[in-house]
């Protein structure tokens, strides 16, 4: 997983897609899983409260675009 665009960068991103965060875990960024993972979950929980929920299909989406767009240094 050296750089963007990489099939490594795709199968994170098509993990993300199933559960928020298992991308950045699969490149082992484990603070950037935890912190994706949790505010998805937590936003989903509280769908009825309308806001939360957005926040966390936001969130979610952004954990997909973040593990297709990673570079490794």
């Amino acid at each position: 997983m050296s750089q963007q665009g990489s099939a490594g960068n795709v199968i994170a991103a098509i993990a993300s897609f199933f559960f928020p965060g298992l991308g950045q875990l699969v490149q082992g960024r484990i603070m950037a899983a935890l912190l994706f993972c949790i505010i998805t979950i937590v936003g989903y929980a509280m769908w009825w409260l309308i806001v939360p929920a957005i926040i966390g299909g936001i969130v979610h989406l952004w954990s997909i675009i973040d593990a297709a767009k990673f570079k490794a240094d």
